[in-house]
């Protein structure tokens, strides 16, 4: 199964109807395969790791599948919706209940977690006009 695929499986499965989730770092519910996805927090996470730009494919699948599995067995409260790779860091967005259960998630698949920042808002230019 792709990495895209299995993120969208993961998100299909989640039902958060019940959920109430605390702080105002929310997102906006939406639907996923008619399934209700209430509002979630939103983290950014810095993981520096030397030549991130330069590893090649084989060692980024590796790492991602491993996070992929740790995730899975975690459950569906925590997701990772897409990193942006830098020469010495990489940007991961998840969505999780907490810092703690992203902190939680890199211990367990072994990759770092060197600061987790909550999003607070997100500023769409194009609703700027």
């Amino acid at each position: 199964m792709s990495g895209a695929a299995f993120h969208e499986l993961r998100c299909a499965e989640i039902d958060w109807r019940h959920r109430k989730v605390q702080g105002d770092n929310l997102l906006h519910a939406g639907l996923i395969r008619g399934r209700l996805l209430a509002t979630m927090p939103q983290f950014v996470i810095e993981r520096e790791i030397k030549g991130a730009g330069s590893l090649t494919e084989e060692q980024i699948r590796e790492v991602s599948l491993r996070s992929l599995e740790t995730l899975h067995q975690m459950g569906p409260q925590i997701q990772w919706l897409h990193s942006y790779v830098t020469e010495d860091k990489v940007y991961c967005i998840y969505l999780a209940p907490d810092e703690n259960s992203i902190r939680e998630h890199a211990r367990r698949a072994g990759i770092p977690a060197d600061r987790v920042s909550a999003v607070r808002r997100l500023i769409d230019p194009a609703g700027l006009k």
